[in-house]
């Protein structure tokens, strides 16, 4: 039973719902034979989530969980271009400077949203159709079935912002095959289209151009299990012939990948790679001196921790590093130095992977009593 303000809320939304159908709407809710399906509305802004987007996603989600007509949920983006790039950095990086709440509920409120996908009893199937980054990331990873097609481009490119691979990252990047997942969080390294299958990631790949169609036929499946609408997603796998000889693309590098990245600190896994001094390793070490040296030594970290727990605890965890970063100096660096002035030269503070003391990273981490994440 809804309680009597979720009830108000459930009323309200659909309210919106009515008026909100129109393509001006950062954000489409729509029932749709039995499957509800969330839109992203933004093109021109790459559908990044903002936060007014996911105060009206998340009621929508746990809405449709409890909706007896409603199968399943299917979420994707407009434009051609992205599923979607991130979330509103600017508009954090704003509030940040004048001291907003928005810096706390955003996190929150996003985190909770992240969690609610993870916990989803409906199938849940996000079509990643272009770029899939940060917070397009959460809106994805965290669901039963991620469909990529050869216009995917995902990547979680937070360490060369000051930040770190949050949206539950710290739960599900330890938790791919080898090493990979830190080798992604810690470089920002981008996969394209069957590779982000392969990496373990999407769990499908269709082509862009048979989207329309797969979408059509999920609406169309009567009161469907988690396992029909597998059959239909594996029938549409398996036609997919784009990009199928190629081989993935970090093969031949997984042997490096894994031992180099197994290291204990940021510090000894520089050191393997400087060890090592193939052209892969030298192509490492140049993209990890770019990155916040805070940021690496909180993501390493980060994965480690996150690598042996539930998700409701990594996200906990992770609230508390996202207010960590608002207080610090990087975050607000980064994003001057990569989208707002765009010289792409951060000054980073402190400048060195040496002077982030364990007792500052130990400080990210702790607890913030009242003020944590509740899920």
């Amino acid at each position: 039973r809804l309680k009597p303000f979720n009830r108000l809320q459930v009323i309200l939304q659909h309210l919106k719902m009515s008026k909100q159908t129109d393509s001006t709407a950062e954000v489409l809710l729509e029932k749709r034979g039995g499957a509800g399906v969330i839109t992203l509305n933004r093109p021109k802004a790459l559908n990044a989530l903002n936060f007014s987007m996911i105060q009206q996603i998340y009621p929508q989600i746990k809405a449709w969980e409890q909706d007896p007509e409603t199968f399943l949920i299917i979420i994707k983006g407009t434009g051609g271009k992205a599923f979607c790039a991130g979330g509103d950095i600017r508009a954090i990086t704003d509030a940040g400077k004048v001291g907003d709440r928005l810096t706390q509920d955003f996190f929150r409120e996003e985190y909770r949203l992240n969690n609610a996908i993870g916990t989803c009893k409906k199938p849940y199937v996000a079509l990643i159709d272009g770029i899939t980054m940060g917070g397009g990331v959460g809106l994805s990873v965290h669901g039963h079935f991620r469909v990529a097609t050869e216009k995917t481009l995902f990547a979680m490119p937070e360490t060369a912002i000051g930040l770190f691979p949050d949206v539950g990252g710290g739960y599900f990047l330890p938790r791919l095959s080898g090493k990979i997942g830190y080798y992604l969080a810690l470089t920002g390294f981008r996969l394209k289209g069957r590779d982000v299958l392969k990496a373990g990631i999407a769990t499908h790949y269709v082509e862009s151009e048979k989207l329309p169609a797969l979408e059509k036929d999920l609406i169309a499946l009567k009161s469907p299990s988690k396992e029909n609408v597998a059959d239909l997603l594996n029938s549409y796998h398996m036609k997919s012939k784009v990009d199928q000889e190629k081989e993935f693309v970090l093969d031949e590098h997984m042997g490096k990948i894994n031992s180099l990245f197994s290291a204990n600190s940021m510090e000894e896994i520089v050191k393997k790679l400087k060890q090592d001094g193939s052209p892969f390793a030298i192509k490492q070490l140049e993209t990890i001196n770019k990155m916040s040296p805070t940021s690496l030594k909180i993501t390493l970290r980060q994965l480690r921790e996150g690598a042996a727990m539930s998700l409701q605890d990594v996200l906990t965890m992770e609230y508390r590093l996202s207010q960590a970063c608002m207080r610090g100096h990087d975050f607000y660096e980064g994003v001057r130095a990569m989208l707002i002035d765009k010289d792409q030269s951060p000054r980073w503070k402190p400048a060195a992977l040496e002077e982030v003391s364990d007792e500052f990273v130990d400080d990210c981490f702790k607890p913030l009593g009242t003020n944590d994440l509740k899920l």
